[in-house]
């Protein structure tokens, strides 16, 4: 599939400012990760966009030019038994914080891609959530091309270590095959027990 591009260029900002994002908040197995992202203006990288925008080839291509680009960049996780135990919300700003603190450097402003700021983030230094930033803000876009890649890695990995479910085709999320895998085999250790599909086969 072609890589879909923007229909206004991405925006750039000048100083210190980080870009967040995650990855992985909907699938029933696996970490939810977060990266954040301070771009150097003097470096530009041609062809950000939301992740989801991209295709695997494109995404690929991007993420190691990110980190070599980046002023400062860090990707965090929360496991699948933090997200059992605090709720996905409360994970993913969990897998934020730990990415915004991972950086190195205190940026003068974060963006946040969504509609909530993280408190555990407000209170570093001045922070803003934008809807659809990740296709908005160059910094966010980078962000998420972090996280996704990071997290198609990891499951990935886990298709080696569990393939009956198929990780590797549908990186954890609810399918068919996911969830008649599921059914077949029950949860392994990397779902997440207190979502609806794995939690009923749990209480078999």
């Amino acid at each position: 599939m072609a890589d879909k591009l923007a229909k206004v260029p991405l925006v750039w900002l000048t100083g210190p400012v980080a870009g967040v994002d995650e990855a992985g908040r909907g699938p029933l197995a696996g970490p939810v990760v977060a990266a954040a992202v301070i771009l150097d203006p003097a470096r530009p990288i041609t062809g950000l966009n939301d992740s989801k925008k991209l295709s695997e080839k494109r995404r690929d291509a991007l993420a190691p030019e990110i980190r070599e680009k980046a002023l400062a960049w860090a990707v965090a996780e929360a496991s699948a038994e933090e997200i059992d135990q605090i709720n996905i919300l409360q994970a993913t700003f969990l897998a934020m914080t730990r990415a915004v603190t991972a950086l190195g450097q205190l940026p003068e402003k974060i963006l946040v891609d969504g509609n909530k700021v993280p408190r555990s983030l407000a209170v570093l230094c001045p922070a803003e959530a934008v809807v659809k930033g990740d296709g908005t803000y160059a910094c966010i876009a980078a962000a998420s091309i972090l996280a996704k890649t990071h997290r198609d890695a990891l499951m990935k990995a886990l298709d080696r270590d569990y393939p009956v479910y198929g990780f590797a085709q549908h990186m954890g999320y609810p399918t068919a095959a996911h969830l008649e895998a599921l059914q077949t085999h029950g949860p392994c250790t990397a779902h997440r027990r207190s979502f609806g599909p794995v939690a009923q086969l749990s209480l078999l």
